[in-house]
């Protein structure tokens, strides 16, 4: 099977910051940036929660407005913080690209393929596309409407509702041969209270079986590491259309190198055909 992308990997919010000192975790965002290359595209959430944090660091409290306000608000002042780090230790030689989507664009052809191409010709350019949602412009409620605009035409739409789907709509738009979903647990778990009941196999003989073997363990799947998250359930739910093109699927902890879950090394969660 021929794929157009090596790697498009993707990082939670949770697994971004540091618990112990409640601050953006600057030696995992360090040692994950240096192993970013051209052929790789990352996204990377944290945005609002960074910027969260930094505004209370500066201010001393949060925001006391109304809360979809205050999402967009610390979402722009995180946003400058997390591209500010990913620069300071990405590989000098490489160029860096921000690049902000919405739902829209993945749900109007032409702009799809405006993006596409924008990520693609960053191989050839020695460029690192970094993405995230852009909540400091579009709204839930916004999001909503446009939504429920779309499947009021019976046209199956892209949500992009948190950025595991963002991933791998990513990985389906740019072919990519695998993708990566970095979160603070070692992946798919049987019993999530118990680290014994890792899943580190979900496969099948052909994409169909695969399929159905992913959606078996969705049963296993409850709640979600944050307010606002949508879980390990809906990480499955997600990975399926990539899935459909071939992409192999590793959900892992990000304590892990990439180089150490590509190839095998690490405990993780892997989804592909046998």
């Amino acid at each position: 099977m021929v794929f157009d992308t090596e790697l498009v990997g993707k990082i939670g919010s949770m697994a971004l910051i540091n618990k112990e000192s409640n601050i953006l975790d600057y030696t995992l965002l360090a040692r994950i940036s240096r192993e970013l290359k051209p052929g790789f595209i990352w996204i990377t959430s944290g945005a609002a929660e960074t910027g969260r944090l930094d505004y209370i660091m500066r201010n001393g409290k949060e925001l006391s407005i109304n809360p979809e306000d205050a999402k967009t608000d610390y979402a722009a002042q995180g946003q400058a913080i997390l591209m500010s780090t990913y620069r300071q230790f990405i590989d000098s030689k490489y160029s860096l690209r921000q690049v902000l989507v919405e739902h829209q664009h993945f749900n109007d052809d032409a702009k799809r393929e405006h993006l596409k191409a924008l990520l693609l010709r960053s191989i050839e350019q020695n460029a690192i596309p970094i993405i995230n949602y852009n909540d400091a412009v579009s709204t839930e409620e916004s999001r909503r409407f446009e939504i429920q605009s779309l499947k009021a035409k019976k046209v199956k739409a892209v949500e992009c509702v948190d950025n595991d789907e963002t991933a791998a709509q990513i990985a389906c738009l740019v072919r990519a041969k695998r993708l990566l979903i970095l979160t603070s647990t070692e992946g798919i778990y049987k019993d999530s209270n118990d680290p014994s009941t890792l899943i580190e196999e979900i496969n099948g003989k052909d994409t169909e079986e695969l399929l159905e073997n992913i959606t078996y363990c969705e049963t296993y799947c409850n709640g979600a590491s944050r307010a606002g998250a949508n879980g390990a359930k809906a990480k499955l739910e997600y990975v399926k259309e990539a899935v459909k093109i071939g992409t192999e699927v590793i959900i892992a902890s990000a304590r892990h190198t990439i180089a150490d879950l590509v190839t095998g090394k690490a405990k993780a969660t892997r989804i592909r055909v046998r």
